[in-house]
Parts: structure tokens; C-alpha cells; sequence
């Protein structure tokens, strides 16, 4: 397979209300995650980091140009490979011994990394044998309803566990911004890994349904409007009501 150059790797596109999003095209959509650029007055923010393959602070001028805090949405290896790279990290604190320890097995690096995952392979050295991801302990705990304030807008911390155990989700009421992680997105969704939950993912799915949300950014695959995310909720509940 080739490789991919390393100025190559990341693709930026910048969205509505200040928001930039970020991914890796080479790897394979349903493993490939979304990164979230949020500009703010005194900080910005950046949910997720990617695989960690190539240096996000490096080849995407973006994430260093100001003060910035990296959120976790959770801590599989598709959203803290670049974590690391940052001085304020911050994750909810069911997560935060992976993010200080992140072994193969913890981030599901175990089994899901693989050549497979890609479209074409990272610059060298990678090899998906040796792939690890750096270590990245947390210089903040996000607790449900606490805010990640950037001075003129606030995000508020939905503790959405299902996925994982620390899954957090972010909410911008002015804006009507949500940030979903992997609790939900407009694609199949993860339910069977080694910390999910059903009746966690159940209630997560059930408090966020009624969220006014105009715009969803999940952590995989597409965006989408409000009347889609009630739609996929609903959806989902139903089909666990009949199982």
C-alpha cells in the first residue's frame, strides 16, 4: 500500500460560528474521526485529536495559534492520538487513567488498528504493529454540567456515557452548537466495545433527544440538523424496544 506525505494527511474546512472541522482522509470513514476547531475571544478549543499518526500541531497551523484547550470526547484511539502535543488537556475523569496510560487494549487500538483501516498508510516509520499512543494525563477533569469557557462563548459538559465510560458531549446553547463524540452520529454506532454500556447508552440517548440543537457535530461521519438528530434517536430507541 503507499503512504500518504505527511503535509497531506490532515484536511481542514472551515464551518459555520467559528468552528473549524479537522479529519484524516487516508483512514477509512468509519474509523476515521471528526476534529473540532472552536475559535473563542480568550481561548480556543479543540475536541478530539485524531490517531496521532503524523503531528496535528505541526502540519495544521490552526491548533497553535492561539491558547487552546484539548478536550477529550472519550479516549478510544481514534480521538487522543495527538493529545499529547497540547499543554491543557482535559477529559472526564472516568477516562482519565487511559489518557495518563494509554495502552492497545484501553483505546481499542486492540484490535481495530490494522493496514485495513487505511486508504493509504501513514508516512514512515509508522507500522500499525508498532502503533502506540503517547501518554497525555490531564491537566482538567469535565464533569457533567461544568463549562469549558473560551471568554465570549461556553460550551456545557454532558456526561454521556453508553460508548464509554467518560464519554462527554459539548452543548452551546447560544449557538445551538452540539458536539456529540461518539454517543451518537449519523452512521452505525458503537455499542459492544469493553466499557459500553446498554442502559447507560439508553439514558444517553434519552436525555440528549430533546436538546434544541441546530446544528450536530458527531465524531464520525457527517453533520446534521436538528429534525435528523431527534430522527436517529428515535430510530435507535425503537429498534431497541423491539429487541
Amino acid at each position: 500500500m503507499d503512504r500518504a506525505r505527511p503535509e497531506d494527511w490532515y484536511r481542514v474546512r472551515p464551518l459555520e460560528d467559528g468552528v473549524t472541522f479537522i479529519d484524516e482522509p487516508f483512514i477509512k470513514e468509519f474509523y476515521r474521526c471528526n476534529m473540532f476547531h472552536v475559535r473563542g475571544r480568550d481561548r480556543d478549543m479543540l475536541l478530539d485529536s485524531g490517531m496521532g499518526v503524523v503531528s496535528l500541531s505541526e502540519h495544521v497551523p490552526l491548533v497553535t495559534q492561539r491558547k487552546m484547550i484539548a478536550v477529550a470526547s472519550h479516549t478510544h484511539f481514534d480521538h487522543i492520538g495527538c493529545h499529547h502535543e497540547f499543554e491543557t488537556r482535559a477529559v472526564h475523569p472516568a477516562e482519565a487513567e487511559i489518557m495518563a496510560n494509554p495502552t492497545p487494549y484501553a483505546t481499542l487500538a486492540d484490535p481495530y488498528v490494522t493496514d485495513d483501516i487505511f486508504y493509504r498508510l501513514p508516512p514512515e516509520p509508522y507500522t500499525s504493529e508498532g502503533y502506540r499512543i503517547p501518554p497525555a494525563p490531564a491537566t482538567q477533569l469535565l464533569e457533567d454540567g461544568d463549562l469549558v469557557d473560551l471568554g465570549d462563548r461556553q460550551f456545557e459538559v454532558i456526561h454521556t456515557p453508553g460508548h464509554s465510560p467518560g464519554g462527554i458531549a459539548l452543548w452551546e446553547a447560544a449557538t445551538g452548537i452540539f458536539i456529540a463524540g461518539d454517543i451518537v452520529y449519523d452512521g452505525p454506532l458503537v455499542e459492544d466495545t469493553y466499557h459500553s454500556d446498554a442502559d447507560d447508552y439508553r439514558r444517553s440517548m434519552e436525555r440528549i433527544y430533546d436538546l434544541p440543537v441546530k446544528i450536530v457535530h458527531g465524531g464520525h461521519f457527517e453533520s446534521y440538523d436538528g429534525a435528523r438528530h431527534r430522527e436517529i434517536i428515535r430510530d435507535w430507541l425503537a429498534q431497541k424496544d423491539r429487541a
